[in-house]
């Protein structure tokens, strides 16, 4: 939570159970339309309508952890997750996330792992770690350090901020390219030797 204005106070975000998510997803909606409104993503109302609605299903998924930032009832910004299936998804983004890797350097670096799958902060909120307190907040714990996230490959902000936090890309400049996408490898992440460059 950040407190009072939050200025000069270092932001906190905590960790949330699927209820306590459930029952702020005005606030949540508010955040996402404020976060993905603009370049690269152009999200408009009605994905954060879908957003919202497939977040009943999200939060049964094994391995759901949550964490929320914010100032007092106002959501700055939210991060969930969720672990990765072993037999990997093809839905949303993950036929691109496949694409970029290949199938085994999926299952060898995804597989098992903490997938983040949601990170949000209000633009309002930039500037002052709320989105590192968020992504600390839903990957810290994995005792092992297999956490994986997606990005568009157009999203040089994002990019640039998950590299500050020592997060790696897992993937070759050519295969990002081809799909649209990026895979990042968390800074613990067992197979982080593996894509050094």
């Amino acid at each position: 939570m950040v407190r009072g204005d939050g200025r000069g106070a270092e932001p906190t975000a905590l960790r949330v159970d699927g209820a306590e998510l459930l029952r702020r997803r005005a606030g949540l909606r508010r955040a996402y339309v404020a976060a993905f409104a603009g370049p690269p993503w152009n999200e408009d109302e009605s994905r954060a309508d879908v957003f919202v609605r497939r977040l009943p299903d999200e939060v049964r998924r094994p391995g759901f952890v949550a964490a929320l930032a914010r100032d007092g009832e106002r959501v700055l910004g939210f991060a969930t997750g969720v672990t990765t299936p072993e037999v990997f998804p093809r839905d949303r983004s993950y036929g691109k996330a496949a694409a970029t890797l290949g199938a085994e350097r999926t299952r060898a670096l995804l597989c098992g792992g903490r997938e983040v799958n949601d990170l949000a902060v209000d633009p309002a909120a930039a500037g002052r770690g709320v989105g590192r307190a968020l992504l600390a907040a839903v990957t810290d714990d994995v005792p092992s350090g297999r956490c994986w996230l997606l990005t568009h490959l157009v999203a040089a902000p994002a990019r640039a901020f998950y590299r500050r936090l020592g997060w790696v890309e897992a993937a070759p400049a050519r295969a990002s390219e081809e799909t649209g996408v990026v895979v990042f490898l968390g800074p613990r992440h067992p197979g982080r030797a593996s894509v050094a460059g």
